[in-house]
């Protein structure tokens, strides 16, 4: 039996085994849901709170996150708009570039078409100068080759470039020579030739001259390069420098008329000229000699020095043959002398051979002399011992 105390009343009751684990299995099942109760009732608020925490935290992480995102976002809106800026800087920067190409290009483009236009300006007035000196040139050509060839002048082509040079002679060559070349000894000669003289009566420029006119009536026209081979051959036979063919010949040829033409192509040192050029070109060639006359000097000055050289070199190689050839003198004499002092000893080794000889004779004579005696010499005489004897005797007497 169990004694059980009512907690309503306080009063004591007694049950069974059976009855006592009835209510205690009540009991219990209260209890336990009591306490299932209590504790689901605390698990739901541990859950609530849990879950307000996480709200909470989630709120918090959101809120941060939301903060990170509205930062990073600011920051990529402020790297956006920097990016814009820069994307709007490069954009004017580029557009700036392009106006600025734009505008340069254009002032170029400008610039290139007026100096074009000045170009084509300077151009076509050079030209027209050009064309009106050529026509005047070739007017006065013209003039000139009726003048020359109607003879209305008396003058021909060589008297009328040795009166212009003549004009000129005293104040702009004063030093220079210009002559008929009368020397054809070689079978041709030049027209003119000209030098010009320096210090020290050095050559500072040479030029052989050829005039050639031609009468419009003329039938058979020659060309000026008709000329070029006489005039070289003639050049280098009368030792002039250049070459220069005034002429008249070709007068509608645009390379002739065009001023000094250089045919060094054809021969060296050869130009052909109008006459209207024939004192410019001699100018020209001299100012251009007289920048290389120093050198002419010193040339000279150095030829000078190998002629002293040279007649010193002749001198030393005469000095020479003629020391050799008294040297092979003198030896030829003394070989001789030698060979006579030669046979002079082989004649005195023969006369004192035979003196050794007779010497030698003398001696065995003398030997035979102190063997002698009055003995020997009687001992085959008899008479001769007996007067030997006598004589000997009468000394003894006496």
């Amino acid at each position: 039996m169990h004694e059980i105390i009512c907690p309503n009343c306080n009063k004591a009751f007694k049950i069974d085994e059976t009855g006592y684990a009835d209510i205690l299995k009540q009991v219990r099942d209260k209890e336990f849901e009591k306490q299932l109760n209590a504790r689901l009732e605390l698990a739901e608020k541990e859950k609530l709170t849990a879950v307000e925490l996480e709200k909470t935290k989630a709120a918090g992480e959101l809120d941060k996150s939301v903060a990170l995102k509205d930062a990073k976002i600011q920051e990529l809106n402020g790297k956006l708009e920097a990016s814009e800026l820069t994307k709007k800087l490069a954009v004017n920067e580029a557009i700036n570039a392009i106006e600025n190409e734009r505008n340069s290009l254009k002032n170029g483009l400008e610039l290139a078409k007026f100096e074009k236009e000045l170009g084509e300006k300077a151009l076509k007035d050079k030209y027209e100068t050009q064309i009106k000196d050529r026509d005047d040139t070739i007017e006065r050509l013209r003039d000139m080759k009726v003048r020359l060839s109607t003879k209305m002048v008396g003058e021909t082509l060589e008297q009328h470039c040795e009166t212009e040079f003549n004009r000129i002679r005293a104040t702009a060559f004063p030093e220079a020579h210009f002559e008929k070349d009368n020397d054809a000894r070689s079978g041709s000669k030049g027209d003119y030739i000209f030098r010009d003289f320096g210090q020290a009566n050095t050559e500072i420029v040479s030029i052989m001259f050829e005039m050639k006119n031609e009468n419009s009536e003329t039938i058979t026209k020659k060309k000026n390069e008709d000329f070029f081979k006489e005039l070289d051959k003639d050049r280098i036979e009368k030792k002039c420098e250049y070459a220069v063919l005034v002429s008249l010949l070709e007068p509608d040829s645009e390379l002739y008329n065009s001023g000094i033409v250089d045919v060094s192509y054809r021969y060296p040192k050869m130009y052909v000229v109008r006459p209207q050029f024939f004192i410019p070109i001699i100018t020209l060639l001299r100012n251009a000699a007289q920048n290389a006359l120093k050198y002419k000097l010193e040339l000279a000055l150095v030829k000078e020095q190998n002629i002293d050289i040279t007649t010193f070199e002749s001198d030393l190689d005469t000095f020479k043959t003629s020391f050799a050839r008294n040297y092979d003198l003198a030896s030829k004499k003394f070989k001789t002398a030698i060979e006579e002092i030669d046979k002079t000893i082989d004649h005195l080794q023969k006369t004192k051979d035979a003196l050794l000889g007779s010497e030698n004779n003398l001696r065995l004579a003398n030997n035979k002399a102190d063997d002698l005696t009055i003995k020997k010499l009687t001992k085959s005489n008899p008479t001769m011992a007996e007067k030997f004897d006598n004589l000997k005797n009468d000394r003894n007497s006496d």
